[in-house]
């Protein structure tokens, strides 16, 4: 199975208040393509990995 990191530090460039907004911004948009991604597996990809389809529900509502 492949693994992904998508994750990569925010460098600040114009004051921490940019970079902070920037910094959630990254972190919301990296949180939405591991839900998609997750939604695209099986069920059985799922099992192997030990999440189930209302983990990953649960897991979208979370509010950044």
């Amino acid at each position: 199975m492949a693994t992904f990191d998508l994750s990569r530090p925010v460098q600040p460039v114009f004051g921490s208040s940019f970079s902070n907004l920037f910094g959630s911004v990254l972190a919301w948009y990296e949180h939405r393509a591991t839900v998609r991604s997750l939604q695209q597996l099986s069920d059985r990809e799922l099992d192997d990995v030990g999440l189930t389809r209302e983990t990953i529900a649960q897991f979208g509502d979370i509010r950044r």
